[in-house]
């Protein structure tokens, strides 16, 4: 009980080594990747080509509800890859600052 409560005084920061040497945060990040699907983006001379792995990683997982293309904008798309909740947010930034350039500049 009392190794894993120490652990967790050290999982919470990314630039926090436990007393072996290790950087909880790093290996949580790692293992996230391993588990998670690929999303490309490639800029060809006439646009962006976005592409996405959509297979369930799971059987618990219905594929249907997998969503890695977004729209942040008329003009800006997203590919998203890693966790979920994580990459909502980024989204949800993206649209955030893709409104405020338009109010601000009256354009995308």
């Amino acid at each position: 009980m009392q190794g894993q409560s120490q652990q967790q005084a050290y999982d919470r920061g990314i630039t926090i080594f436990s007393p072996d040497g290790r950087l909880y945060q790093v290996e949580y990040a790692r293992e996230a990747v391993k588990r998670g699907t690929a999303s490309v983006g490639i800029r060809a001379e006439d646009g962006v080509v976005l592409a996405a792995d959509k297979r369930a990683r799971s059987p618990l997982m219905e594929p249907e509800s997998i969503e890695k293309l977004h729209k942040a904008d008329d003009h800006v798309g997203v590919a998203s890859a890693g966790h979920v909740a994580d990459a909502r947010q980024l989204i949800d930034l993206a649209r955030r600052q893709s409104q405020g350039n338009r109010l601000r500049y009256g354009e995308p």
